[in-house]
């Protein structure tokens, strides 16, 4: 008989080192193009980080306009020296940019009240122009004494840019007609209107030309000191007066809300109608006052083509300054800034005013995206296909 013998029992494994169990798996390294990305919304992002990224997208829009620039033959000390240096270094320059930087911060404030309020205001240009046709009316017809006649014919102004946002705002609220489409058809009313005064009863009877008699020394915006006007002094009250029923106000504490949604501040009880009637009608009566300060501060008279690129420029002066009054006087002044060295680009180096437009373009593509990454980040999930 054979015997059997049982098979060996198998070892007990051996226990890990306690160093290993502790040791958290190490991260294998994935390559930026195998990684998988998603698009998430910010919870929160603080000013510090948003003006971050409208500097850097602002920065990236300079940098292609000036590749832009040398590449149609302005060298880059020319650049520099033009934007820069000449523009507010040169006092003659400076006093041009405040000089044309006044009536942008008021188109500009107009702009950003009925934005705040989601009205659409683009019937800037025509509340301009009915702005200066009341102040200019003050004027023809002698309306009070000369000490007062500047302030009656900016209060005229006020008025009159009020007037004409009326219709589009009681067509919205009332009729739920997009204020869009009424407010900028309102623009051409008023552009023939002004057209059949001055090539009618308003024509100015020395030299027949289509603009009206020229206004008296005491009905134009005096200078101050360093020969600057003061309509830039005018805009900079108007600009901090805006700030403070923005910020500090109940009324602009409202209006957050309604920027917010109209439909939950409604059912929370904040009055969005009165919010939203009073804040179109002070953008038309700010853009009526930027009519008077074209007329009594730079023109002198009423002229056919006074208001022509204020209504995109207020537009693009909200966008940039997020509807922001003081920093919509900021941007204000460096539109104001593109425009001069804009035209010392023109005479001296031979440069369409074409491009000058296309800068303004690449800049409000530039923020545009900015706009987009202080919203959204992009994040980084793991391999790609995982």
């Amino acid at each position: 008989m054979t015997a059997t013998t049982s098979p060996p029992l198998p070892s007990p494994p051996l226990p890990a080192p306690a160093a290993a169990a502790d040791t958290p798996p190490r991260r294998r390294f994935v390559p930026l193009l195998e990684r998988r990305y998603t698009l998430e919304l910010r919870q929160q992002l603080g000013w510090p980080q948003q003006a971050a990224i409208l500097a850097l997208a602002v920065a990236v829009g300079l940098f292609v306009c000036g590749a832009i620039l040398v590449a149609a033959g302005v060298a880059p000390a020319d650049l520099v020296n033009e934007f820069v240096v000449q523009t507010f270094t040169d006092p003659q320059n400076l006093r041009a940019v405040l000089f044309q930087a006044a009536p942008m911060v008021m188109v500009g404030l107009a702009a950003a009240m009925a934005f705040r309020a989601r009205f659409w205001n683009l019937g800037l240009e025509g509340q301009m122009v009915w702005g200066a046709i009341g102040a200019t009316a003050v004027s023809l017809h002698a309306v009070g004494p000369p000490g007062l006649r500047l302030w009656l014919m900016a209060a005229a102004a006020l008025v009159c840019g009020l007037l004409w946002v009326v219709l589009p705002a009681v067509l919205k609220m009332r009729l739920g007609i997009n204020e869009i489409i009424s407010s900028l058809m309102l623009n051409y009313v008023a552009a023939n209107f002004l057209l059949h005064l001055l090539y009618g009863a308003w024509k100015d009877p020395k030299d027949a030309f289509p603009y009206s008699p020229k206004f008296e020394s005491f009905e134009r915006l005096p200078d101050i000191a360093g020969g600057f006007s003061s309509a830039i002094v005018l805009a900079a009250l108007v600009a901090v007066a805006a700030w403070w029923f923005v910020d500090r106000s109940r009324a602009g504490l409202y209006l957050r809300f309604v920027h917010a949604g109209s439909r939950v501040a409604d059912a929370v009880g904040v009055p969005v109608r009165r919010l939203v009637a009073g804040s179109v009608l002070l953008s038309g009566a700010l853009a009526g006052l930027a009519g008077f300060l074209v007329a009594a501060g730079q023109e002198g008279r009423l002229t056919q083509s006074f208001y022509s690129g204020y209504g995109f420029s207020g537009i693009l002066i909200a966008f940039l300054a997020r509807n922001n009054p003081l920093a919509a006087s900021v941007v204000a002044v460096l539109v104001a800034t593109l425009f001069v060295a804009g035209r010392s680009l023109q005479v001296f180096y031979q440069i369409p005013f074409s491009m000058v437009q296309l800068i303004q373009a690449i800049l409000v593509v530039c923020v545009a995206s900015s706009d987009f990454f202080i919203r959204h980040r992009i994040r980084a999930v793991g391999q790609k296909g995982a």
